[in-house]
């Protein structure tokens, strides 16, 4: 499952490769301080369901120490630091300051900075040591990634031989009439909340693109396994409109 080194996607546009993370960088610094406010609109709110069960099937305890890639506003970082306590701690990295600097305020205002830095890096990139983190996850942000395999090994790197990486993502329902509901929905309806509320249309356009994009359950999973982490399984979330893979390290 090799990138292509040249090209790739920006949601249904061809681009080089190495505009992809500026192109990127500019459509999350524009919706960044409504990225919460839109979330729980075009979810209904459900997205925080979502991310509680990946919570959930993280192990994550008192002492861990936990990376969250792509992080953006911080929501699965106030989750981990309750967890992890004082003698654990939470790494939140985003590849675009402006969705840090979102994160930081927010775990300020739930008052759980204590045991929480940050970092501005690339997710296929990570500055971390090898073996450094008990959970890796990834909430929504790998599909927005220049070469999914390299973002990958990168987490592969820095999880300790007995920690998980946990991948939160849009997928593809199963089911074609829902499939079609969800397109239908995704296509005329989330870019023009987009319009309304965080005054960019096309930045949801893009966004409702990338999903399409994103490989499927099964593909991500086998992407997973090349990448070397074992026991690869997800979970169908809202009849396959969400995915959750979770991956370990031996």
């Amino acid at each position: 499952m090799a990138s292509d080194s040249r090209s790739t996607h920006f949601g249904f546009r061809t681009v080089s490769a190495d505009q992809k993370a500026g192109l990127v960088g500019e459509v999350f610094g524009s919706v960044a301080g409504k990225y919460d406010v839109m979330n729980d609109l075009m979810s209904f709110g459900a997205h925080r369901l979502w991310k509680q069960f990946a919570v959930n099937q993280s192990g994550v305890r008192a002492g861990h120490q936990v990376l969250d890639v792509a992080g953006g506003s911080g929501d699965l970082a106030i989750k981990f630091a309750r967890l992890v306590g004082s003698k654990g701690g939470v790494t939140l990295t985003d590849i675009n300051e402006a969705m840090l600097m979102q994160g930081r305020e927010r775990l300020i205002d739930h008052g759980v900075i204590g045991n929480v830095t940050f970092a501005q890096c690339d997710a296929e990139k990570l500055p971390f040591d090898a073996n450094q983190f008990d959970c890796v996850s990834i909430a929504f942000g790998l599909r927005n990634v220049t070469h999914i395999d390299a973002a990958l090994a990168s987490m592969f790197a820095v999880v300790r031989p007995g920690g998980r990486l946990l991948v939160l993502e849009f997928s593809h329902p199963h089911n074609e009439l829902f499939a079609q509901a969800y397109d239908a929905y995704s296509f005329n309806v989330i870019p023009k909340i987009g319009k309304w509320v965080a005054g960019d249309e096309a930045s949801y356009q893009y966004l409702v693109e990338s999903i399409r994009k994103h490989p499927d359950q099964e593909t991500l999973k086998e992407m997973m396994q090349e990448a070397g982490f074992e026991r690869v399984r997800y979970f169908n979330l809202a009849g396959g409109i969400v995915a959750l893979h979770v991956g370990f390290k031996f």
